[in-house]
């Protein structure tokens, strides 16, 4: 009798085995919480039940909602504009769960222990920019929720580049680097170089190729960087929708900082802006060295405006 009430034991505790990739005709689950407590009974002991359930009745929960990048393109004035709706709950820091190893062999307790305490109505939300250029990372969040809605950020991909340089340039000069100048990163034998790390991240078509893999379009909402940093408003009320939110957020909540030249934020009467990090003026960059930027993007800008079905107002490459 004991050993096989202890066979019986060993069966309920067993690990499901995930698929690695989509299951032509799987079915998605319809509810995350399903989703969310299924993995937990794989991947959960009564102790981290006891460190993850609050007094309140709240409790850290895997996320809904993740803000997947792009690197540069707006990732924390989303998720600060984001945060004030009341049912966000929003992780405080980049996790890098998907896409660093030593925090993916942690497994999902991990992951969950890094996420702020929320309650049964509230989404979760974190963001990791890395997560949409990382090439292991849509299989992994899959695996874990097919259901997961997405939130992906994109701007002008020139800009973007331009602004990628600009934060590692700073961070260098914090802490009293030397860094390079951009044109030596930009050219390479008197040509654009396109192995530069930060050009390859504004890809978008390669990269969203590869989510598209696992997730549907419907379920990745692409907000306009560019739109969003001048008019917030309008964007922000897309994502509520995308995420199914009441609305709840309204223009009176964004104002216009003539001394940092960007918006800010206005929340129960506090106002509070994006660190000064953010808004950094981009290197002076020569007009020609720009135009070959222009036109080298302008037909992977192309496919990508096929393959997500719109178009964005970037900067477009004319042969004379």
């Amino acid at each position: 009798m004991a050993a096989f009430l202890l066979g019986a034991v060993l069966l309920i505790v067993q690990p499901q085995i995930v698929p690695s990739r989509p299951a032509i005709n799987s079915k998605a689950e319809t509810s995350s919480q399903s989703v969310q407590r299924e993995l937990l009974k794989k991947t959960s002991q009564k102790n981290d039940f006891k460190e993850n359930i609050h007094s309140n009745g709240s409790c850290r929960q895997l996320p809904q909602t993740i803000i997947i990048g792009v690197r540069k393109g707006g990732t924390r004035a989303l998720l600060e504009m984001l945060s004030l709706h009341p049912d966000i709950a929003a992780a405080e820091s980049e996790v890098h769960f998907f896409d660093w190893e030593d925090h993916y062999k942690n497994g999902l307790q991990w992951y969950i222990n890094q996420m702020p305490f929320s309650y049964p109505h509230q989404i979760t939300v974190e963001k990791t920019p890395a997560y949409f250029t990382s090439p292991k990372v849509p299989e992994r969040v899959y695996n874990m929720n097919q259901s997961m809605r997405l939130l992906l950020i994109l701007r002008d991909p020139s800009e973007r580049v331009l602004s990628d340089y600009t934060q590692v340039f700073y961070n260098h000069m914090q802490k009293h680097k030397p860094y390079p100048s951009i044109e030596q990163f930009l050219i390479k034998d008197g040509e654009l170089n396109v192995d530069y790390k930060a050009i390859n991240r504004s890809l978008y078509y390669i990269h969203m190729q590869n989510w598209l893999k696992y997730f549907p379009l419907d379920r990745i909402h692409i907000v306009d960087g560019d739109k969003l940093i001048k008019d917030p408003f309008p964007e922000i009320e897309k994502v509520e929708r995308f995420l199914k939110l009441s609305p709840q957020i309204n223009a009176s909540n964004f104002y216009f900082n003539k001394t940092k030249g960007f918006y800010c934020l206005r929340d129960s009467g506090r106002e509070r802006c994006l660190h000064e990090s953010k808004g950094r003026a981009h290197p002076q960059v020569d007009t020609r060295l720009l135009e070959k930027l222009h036109e080298y993007f302008h037909e992977p800008n192309k496919k990508f405006f096929e393959l997500v079905g719109r178009t964005f107002d970037w900067h477009s490459f004319v042969a004379s």
